[in-house]
C-alpha cells in the first residue's frame, strides 16, 4: 500500500520536502510553493540521483494518479515516498 497525506494535513507540515511530477511547463505555470520540479521518467529511471533514502518526500501530478505509481516504485526501492492525494488540483482547491 502507497503512504497517502490529504492535502489538508499537507498543508500542516513544517518545510516538507515537495516533488512535482508533471511537466516543466505545467511546473512553470505554476505550482506548490516550494515545490522541486521532476517529472516523472527522470524520478523513477534514475531516483538516486534526486533522492536520498534518509529523507522523506511528497509527490504530486496533476490529479494524484500518477505520483501514486511513483510512490510505489520508489517505496519498493527503499524510498520514503508520500502520495499527495488529489495532486495539484487538490491543493488548487484548498487555496
Amino acid at each position: 500500500m502507497v503512504p497517502n497525506i490529504s492535502i489538508s494535513n499537507f498543508l500542516k507540515l513544517s518545510s516538507p520536502n515537495v516533488i512535482d511530477l508533471r511537466t516543466i511547463e505545467n511546473y512553470n505555470n505554476h505550482h506548490i510553493p516550494n515545490a522541486k520540479n521532476i517529472p516523472f521518467e527522470k524520478l523513477i529511471t534514475k531516483p538516486s540521483s534526486y533522492l536520498d533514502k534518509n529523507e522523506t518526500y511528497y509527490v504530486y501530478c496533476t490529479h494524484g494518479k500518477k505520483s501514486i505509481s511513483v510512490c510505489k516504485i520508489l517505496n519498493n526501492l527503499g524510498y520514503h515516498v508520500i502520495n499527495i492525494n488529489g495532486g495539484y488540483e487538490a491543493w488548487i482547491l484548498e487555496q
